[in-house]
């Protein structure tokens, strides 16, 4: 372990970094006002909503509600862990981090991986080793491996261009060829090519198989597939997750996909290595597979921001049937108007690769052009549980497909579909249909409702005041007495309390490294929420709202002991004093009134 990152330099680290350089290398961004605009990378749009406030530090995403600081970006984007973000800003400003152990004791770095970037490590090590599997390959050594890929179909062309390699089957030939260093040997468990048994002996993960390297959107190898040819119980066998490998974000051959075309007019999703490769020995160069796991919501949003049209690619069987349903389970939330879905079931016995060398490229392509949409097999597949004919059957179907097309937040498409639904329950009006959904939505409005914008919200004292101190930390100045708030009983003062603290600790702190000290508390959500608040206040009314809301706060204060002397003074009566202390208050609240 490296150690903790202490939170003072993580704050440095914030106030030295301009987000707007981070953003602008990764989204294409334009002034506008005081803002900048760019489409979002979190999700598919063709309008600008995604906004940069240079002066605040914050972006935020009118669409899809993606907001937060620099280390917010980092972590979405590129898919990192906190540390990894903090990490990836430090190497970027060119800064060590002087990590510490638990008793803030600055901790000797000559013990750990000497790297300002470790990820850009971990990429060049890949490389190294995707190099020494092609070359494995080449060697008289692996006939067996040449066999097995000849067999398949694939030529030089293909195996160059998805840099298929092989793996020797022996415990630690690739780990002996590759690591040349104490630093490398670190990287290469970390990058997930070593095995520790339970007696500490450590021995190369991959051994005798055909290796496809799995490339991210830039082209880096991140991790790999094996095939077995060694008749290894686990057929296939895939890199764990790493700090530069996340299964479920990665589609292995989307790279190469659009290394041959920027904009393809439609992609395949099947469900193997080989199936990739061998569409693409055939001319069939847009089919991408998900990396041993199911279809993610993230999966989703790479194809869609690729294509208009995609095509998923199953078995026949009941496995592939499954499979394609949990698909468009996650695929329902995601839909967006203008898009094309389809599901292509393939004949018994048959997967893509076998298929597509028994009818060829023309032969395959005229299959999938022939692909039930998503609409038809959703109904197909609801419409086998139910008996139309009978009264209980309709209602069956409604109770199914309602929940599914709630899901749906594309308008066009879901019309659509709740008109199918109405056409099969013999329904003319789908307004109908809606009110049901309506009725049944309750519960999931609650959860809509917490993620409502601010301006949404009902400002009320409390997230005024926290509102305007996250997005103007200096306004703490004016709180001369923080332990009088602390006799509040209303909700969200602590988090107050802990931003004045903070912001009275660090007069110069930023909005910024507000929310990246607060980034893993439970409350961190709300905070996002008010630092992209609109409060339309001009400049030079800031100070005075601030001011007038931090004394209803106060008045707050005095209306709560009133309260307690009353409630005493009928319980138990009240002391001479008290009853002084009551009379100012009834006095003074009364003329505020």
């Amino acid at each position: 372990m490296k150690g903790l990152i202490p939170r003072d330099f993580i704050l440095d680290l914030i106030a030295r970094t301009n987000i707007l350089d981070v953003i602008s290398k990764r989204v294409k961004m334009k002034k506008k006002g005081n803002n900048y605009f760019g489409c979002c990378p979190f999700h598919d749009e063709k309008t600008a909503s995604f906004s940069l406030n240079e002066k605040k530090q914050i972006y935020y995403c009118f669409g899809c509600g993606a907001s937060g600081s620099v280390v917010n970006f980092l972590m979405q984007y590129e898919h990192l862990s906190f540390p990894e973000a903090i990490e990836e800003l430090a190497s970027m400003q060119g800064i060590r981090i002087p990590y510490v152990d638990n008793e803030n004791n600055q901790i000797d770095q000559s013990k750990h991986i000497a790297s300002r970037n470790v990820r850009r490590d971990l990429y060049a090590l890949m490389d190294k080793i995707t190099a020494f599997y092609q070359q494995q390959l080449t060697l008289p050594t692996s006939i067996n491996a040449q066999k097995y890929l000849k067999q398949r179909g694939l030529n030089d062309e293909i195996i160059q261009r998805y840099k298929i390699g092989f793996s020797p089957n022996d415990w630690r030939l690739t780990l002996q060829n590759v690591v040349k260093t104490k630093a490398e040997e670190e990287l290469y468990e970390q990058a997930g090519m070593l095995v520790t048994n339970d007696s500490g002996n450590q021995y190369d993960r991959f051994r005798g198989r055909i290796m496809f390297p799995i490339r991210d959107r830039q082209g880096n190898v991140i991790a790999f597939g094996g095939r077995t040819i060694i008749n290894d119980p686990a057929k296939y066998m895939n890199s764990p997750e790493t700090p530069i490998f996340h299964k479920g974000f990665q589609l292995y051959g989307f790279y190469e996909t659009l290394e041959v075309n920027r904009n393809p007019q439609q992609l395949i999703v099947v469900e193997g290595y080989m199936d990739v490769v061998s569409l693409a020995q055939y001319g069939i160069d847009y089919a991408v597979a998900a990396l041993g796991t199911a279809t993610s919501e993230e999966h989703i949003k790479l194809l869609f921001r690729a294509t208009d049209s995609v095509i998923f690619c199953y078995d026949g069987d009941n496995a592939g049937r499954s499979a394609a349903w949990r698909a468009l389970n996650v695929l329902l939330p995601c839909l967006i108007d203008g898009k094309k879905i389809a599901f292509a079931f393939l004949p018994q016995d048959e997967d893509p690769d076998s298929f597509v060398r028994k009818i060829g490229k023309e032969g395959f392509e005229n299959y999938l052009s022939e692909a039930p949409n998503l609409s038809k097999f959703l109904f197909d597949e609801i419409l086998k549980q139910v008996d139309l004919k009978t009264p209980e059957g309709k209602a069956k179907l409604s109770s199914l497909a309602l929940p599914l097309l709630d899901q749906i937040k594309a308008k066009t498409f879901r019309l659509n579909l709740l008109q199918q639904l109405g056409n099969y329950l013999g329904l003319l009006d789908v307004s109908q249909l809606e009110q049901l959904m309506l009725e049944n939505r309750s519960k999931g409005d609650d959860k809509a409702n917490e993620k409502a914008p601010v301006s949404q919200m009902k400002l009320t004292t409390m997230r005024i005041l926290i509102g305007l101190l996250l997005q103007y930390p200096n306004l703490a100045e004016q709180v001369s007495d923080i332990n009088v708030i602390r006799q509040v009983k209303m909700a969200g003062i602590e988090i107050f309390i802990e931003l004045l603290e903070l912001c009275q600790r660090h007069p110069n702190i930023t909005t910024a490294q507000i929310l990246t000290e607060f980034i893993d508390r439970p409350f961190y959500k709300q905070l996002i929420r008010l630092s992209t608040w609109e409060c339309h206040y001009q400049d030079e009314q800031i100070d005075a709202t601030f001011s007038h809301t931090l004394r209803e706060l106060y008045d707050n204060i005095l209306a709560q002991r009133q309260d307690e002397l009353i409630a005493k003074e009928r319980v138990s009566g009240l002391s001479t004093a008290e009853k002084k202390e009551l009379a100012t208050l009834i006095l003074v609240l009364s003329k505020k009134d």
